[in-house]
């Protein structure tokens, strides 16, 4: 039985205007409707081709706040996410979420002050902001990540060296087996490396499952950990005149 929070979620396309940006992007296009089946999705492929827009779609969909935090989480720094999210309908599981959150790595400086606002003594600030980058991200990691939560990331490897990023593959894999679902937008080939993981590519003009070799993520970290000294001359060479 499929018991996760997010089983499936269907795109009505009549109303995303005609005129929408949206229509225009290849992987999006295409899309009707996108199962889930596993407690770990993770979106995956090269910039543009529509990952965060769609994890943000679904974000936002399912009640959490556009700019990130948990769904107790309400206020608007700058009004930027796509409309995409009121095309979707998503399919529940019979379970409820215990908790959850919305990581988007680019806008975690205003979710970070804002949970200083919202503090009080029962729930005390995790002061974010007197951490550095990456402490912030491992430290917030650490203390939500719990079983039987809903966790949507946004490229979470981005303030993370690679011992962190590690360090939270590991944390999502045991949250994830104490009954927690994950969708991430990831370039880390790391992450992307979580043991029963479902990856779809968003590369080639359509969502499709891909393994892990297959991902250009690792690919290209594979090739230049294998022969940096041949990709730097390539990359460096001087154009032909």
């Amino acid at each position: 039985m499929n018991d996760l929070f997010i089983r499936r979620l269907d795109l009505d396309w009549d109303r995303v205007e005609e005129r929408s940006y949206l229509r225009r992007i290849p992987a999006l296009q295409g899309l009707r409707s996108l199962e889930f089946t596993a407690p770990i999705t993770l979106f995956v492929g090269e910039n543009g081709t529509g990952k965060s827009t769609l994890l943000e779609a679904i974000a936002v969909a399912y009640g959490f706040n556009p700019e990130g935090g948990t769904r107790n989480y309400n206020f608007s720094t700058y009004d930027s996410h796509s409309d995409l999210c009121r095309a979707i309908h998503l399919t529940k599981g019979y379970r409820r979420a215990e908790g959850g959150y919305f990581l988007r790595a680019e806008s975690f400086y205003n979710v970070a002050t804002k949970e200083m606002e919202y503090a009080d003594p029962r729930h005390p600030s995790r002061r974010y902001h007197e951490r550095s980058h990456g402490e912030s991200f491992l430290e917030l990691f650490q203390w939500r990540l719990g079983g039987g939560g809903l966790f949507l990331f946004d490229e979470p490897e981005a303030a993370l060296s690679p011992q962190r990023q590690m360090t939270l593959l590991a944390e999502i894999y045991r949250s994830a087996q104490a009954g927690s679902q994950f969708v991430l937008a990831t370039h880390s080939p790391i992450l992307l490396a979580i043991p029963g993981a479902v990856l779809l590519s968003f590369d080639d003009g359509a969502i499709h499952p891909c393994a892990y070799e297959e991902t250009g993520s690792y690919q290209i970290t594979k090739l230049f950990l294998g022969d940096r000294e041949r990709v730097l001359r390539e990359l460096l060479a001087e154009p032909a005149d």
